[in-house]
């Protein structure tokens, strides 16, 4: 896990612990939680899932490889 998704865990996590402690006792600034929640799920959705770049597969390609293998994939016999 990298530090940008860590840190919109954490960020997410922080927020709704601040979230719900607002619901049961107001304090000033509450709102600014849902702010933070917001902000953490868009860290965690922007951080990738840890593994580098020369780690994913290389799919490129991949489709073009099966529709030729079966003919070009338009149902044309003999074509």
């Amino acid at each position: 896990m990298n530090r940008t998704r860590s840190a919109g865990v954490a960020l997410t996590a922080a927020g709704v612990a601040g979230y719900l402690a607002g619901v049961a006792t107001p304090y000033p600034g509450r709102a600014f939680t849902v702010t933070a929640v917001i902000v953490g799920i868009t860290l965690a959705s922007i951080g990738g899932d840890g593994r580098d770049e020369g780690d994913r597969e290389q799919t490129t390609g991949r489709q073009d490889d099966e529709e030729e293998a079966d003919g070009g994939g338009r149902g044309v016999a003999g074509s």
